[in-house]
């Protein structure tokens, strides 16, 4: 029975930042942590007190984790970036919400002594009985992934324990995963009512400036006498909270968040489900629920609509039947609508679970196609304005020598500009049906015909087509083409010139997509010079279309298999900075360079470009451990027989950094024989230099983070984790009485 916690993350905006740069403005971005560590990294808005991020994530967590906090930072080039404020939510405010958290919240300074991470392992017992005085024994053992306050990277952690007036403190040197193992007795005063509070200090010792709190435990010594010895990992606490003048002076972050804990059981507690599920989306119904999958779009709320989507189209995936169940769908929404006009244009349960298979189905599709036509507007940076309300003369900069651009010439240029733009996309579009995957195809298939058998009459030819578009152009293409970041094209976010660029071409596919030239014209007089380009782009799409949903039955289906869904085939691959061993003879510039990585389903490999020899490959079932290590562990043989992953990255490399470590701890899940600590340092001169222990064999200071994993658009199917979720669903207040005796004949046993 695997337990975990899954938190929907989304950063929308912010507002009423401090000035921090001299043009009068910041330009923000967040970082996200999880227990201190960070996870995610937003992009930078430029220019602005107000920024809107918009960005979505999904992180797996293991059910102990304590906060999530967001830090607003301002980006320099030219010096540190400054820390404008933060947002701590705590674990226990999620769990109360289980309909999660959504709106403004304030920013806070960041105190220094508040900023603390880390645990501590102690034993602290009640010794001694009858006449013999009591005592109170605290046994300081070691302490783990401690704050780096010194400029070698590391600190000089002292630990200070103090009980009734008395203190003792032990100190050392040059280490974030101490040991002390030493004992502190105090003697316990039976004559006061309360015995008080036993507190345990970490501090950073510095020769001349003030030292740096690190963090700290209380514990209530009438609780302890009770239990007479308590003993474990304890996570180091934050001093008392200053009251902060910048209380509401920092701005507000919008957030949205939502805890989520699953209990995933095996697979047999899931049969009779998944059984009823695949009937009744099956070609042979058995009679008893054909009703299911309508009942289910039926209760299913706005509110929950996209998340069972998502669950259903991955639950059908894996079972190989989600061709079937969007068929189911198709039916049932063709059966409500009466007017052509408005076929899959709501939030239905159609749309959104086509929505859902385009995602998982379609994106390595979707990065082929779009790849090229995005990399070359963010790069060619043009100015492109069609609308003369909005054109800026200044950002358009000289035509000649001398001579200013007039609007005319602005518009002119945008127009042939876009209308290149469009051509290659268009032209991209059509070579696309050669590799579409065979999967949508034959879904783009079946909805073609569904549509054209319900639409017959000549007067509705286009629906057809248009019923294609809907998905493949407004709800798949344009978004991407709008927000390249939010579909994994590009690292960032586009500036104010190249998103009103991808605006407007993205207008331009929709309106192609809508195969109405008039209509657009007509709302936005401004785009009827891109109207030949646009009606001949209709023309192309209407070819694109009828080859799209003929592709299922070309005999070549040697390519259509070899680009087909194949779930879990490829986790992840592009380029890394990898370390090598300097060559002795050869000095090198630099110990890192670049290669190509490639993790696979059974290996981890390298090469020096994509299409070259592999270097080098890991067998993925070997893999014990994936870490990050110390900088002065590079290229060092004294490191555990464990794979770790690391480079020398700044704070923008940070979801780079965490997307590697989670495709690699997902792929590695299922290991045997995986680690529970590791050492983060190197052995060597007879010590580890982590936490200075002389035995080689020492299993580790610090703990593994098997648990902490980014949600992607590649990872491989969990049936079993969907249907846990469907079932959670239908257990809801809203739809249960609905459901009660199909729950009833599922027998799925939560607890």
């Amino acid at each position: 029975m695997a337990k975990r916690s899954t938190l929907f993350i989304r950063i929308v905006e912010g507002k009423n930042l401090p000035i921090k740069d001299i043009t009068g403005s910041s330009d923000p971005y967040c970082i996200v942590k999880i227990d201190n560590e960070a996870i995610i990294r937003t992009a930078t808005i430029w220019k602005t007190l107000s920024p809107f991020w918009g960005e979505e994530y999904t992180v797996h967590l293991p059910p102990y984790f304590r906060t999530v906090s967001f830090y607003v930072l301002d980006e320099d080039s030219l010096s540190r970036d400054d820390v404008i404020g933060k947002v701590s939510i705590s674990k226990e405010l999620l769990t109360v919400k289980p309909q999660g958290v959504d709106g403004w919240m304030n920013l806070t300074e960041i105190d220094p002594d508040e900023e603390v991470q880390g645990e501590i392992h102690l034993q602290i017992s009640v010794l001694g009985d009858g006449d013999i005085p009591r005592k109170l024994c605290c046994q300081v053992l070691e302490a783990r992934d401690l704050a780096k306050k010194d400029r070698n990277g590391a600190s000089d952690p002292f630990v200070r324990v103090r009980y009734n007036g008395k203190t003792y403190e032990s100190v050392v040197k040059k280490s974030c995963y101490p040991r002390w193992n030493e004992s502190f007795e105090f003697e316990l005063d039976e004559t006061l009512s309360d015995t008080g509070l036993l507190s345990v200090e970490v501090w950073d010792w510095d020769l001349v400036s003030r030292n740096d709190f690190l963090g700290k435990v209380l514990f209530n010594i009438n609780k302890l006498q009770s239990a007479q010895q308590e003993e474990g990992w304890f996570r180091l606490g934050p001093d008392k909270s200053k009251h902060s003048e910048y209380e509401g002076t920092l701005g507000s972050l919008r957030l949205q968040l939502r805890l989520r804990d699953e209990v995933v059981l095996p697979s047999s507690h899931y049969k009779p489900l998944t059984e009823l599920l695949s009937q009744s989306v099956g070609s042979q119904l058995n009679g008893n629920w054909p009703d299911f999958i309508m009942l289910i779009d039926e209760t299913t709320t706005a509110e929950s609509r996209q998340e069972v989507a998502n669950n259903l189209v991955k639950l059908f995936l894996g079972q190989g039947l989600v061709k079937e169940f969007l068929d189911v769908l198709f039916k049932l929404e063709l059966e409500k609508t009466t007017e052509p006009n408005t076929l899959f244009r709501s939030n239905s349960l159609a749309s959104k679970s086509m929505e859902s298979f385009l995602k998982v189905a379609g994106m390595q599709y979707l990065h082929r196609l779009l790849g090229a036509i995005i990399n070359r507007i963010f790069e060619e940076k043009k100015y492109v304005e069609l609308d003369p309300s909005k054109v800026e003369l200044k950002e358009a900069g000289c035509a000649g020598l001398h001579r200013q651009q007039t609007e005319s010439d602005i518009i002119q240029q945008s127009s042939s500009l876009l209308q290149s733009y469009l051509s290659e996309l268009l032209t991209s579009i059509l070579q696309s049906a050669s590799y579409c995957p065979l999967l949508i195809c034959q879904v783009f298939h079946q909805l073609y015909l569904r549509v054209q058998e319900r639409f017959p009459d000549p007067e509705y030819r286009k629906v057809k087509f248009i019923a294609v578009t809907s998905f493949l152009c407004l709800r798949f293409i344009s978004p991407a083409i709008m927000s390249p970041k939010l579909f994994h094209l590009r690292e960032k976010h586009a500036d104010a010139r190249t998103s009103r660029t991808l605006l407007l071409l993205a207008k331009a596919v929709q309106t192609i997509g809508n195969m109405d030239t008039l209509a657009c014209c007509s709302k936005e007089p401004w785009m009827v010079c891109l109207q030949p380009a646009i009606q001949q782009g209709i023309t192309q799409l209407k070819d694109f279309i009828t080859k799209l949903v003929s592709c299922h039955e070309s005999e070549d289906l040697e390519l259509q298999t070899r680009m087909s869904l194949q779930c879990g085939t490829m986790e992840k691959e592009g380029f890394l900075f990898l370390h090598r061993t300097k060559d002795k003879c050869m000095p090198m510039t630099s110990p890192f360079k670049k290669y190509y990585v490639t993790l696979s389903k059974d290996t981890l490999s390298y090469s020096r470009t994509q299409h070259s020899k592999k270097s080098s490959s890991i067998s993925l079932p070997k893999i014990r451990a994936v870490e990050k290590v110390e900088e002065k562990c590079f290229g060092n043989s004294g490191l555990q027989e464990t794979l770790y992953l690391d480079w020398l990255f700044d704070v923008s490399f940070v979801n780079e950094l965490n997307h590697w470590l989670s495709a690699l701890r997902k792929a590695c899940s299922h290991n045997t024989n995986t680690m529970s600590c590791y050492h983060p340092g190197i052995y060597k001169a007879d010590r580890w230099s982590c936490c200075h222990q002389k035995e080689k064999s020492d299993s580790g200071c610090d703990k593994t983070r098997h648990g902490v994993t980014l949600q992607e658009w590649y990872d491989p199917l969990d049936p079993d984790l969907e249907a846990q979720l469907i079932y959670q669903h239908l257990r809801t207040d809203s739809v249960r009485g609905e459901f009660s005796s199909l729950l009833s004949f599922c027998t799925v046993i939560v607890n």
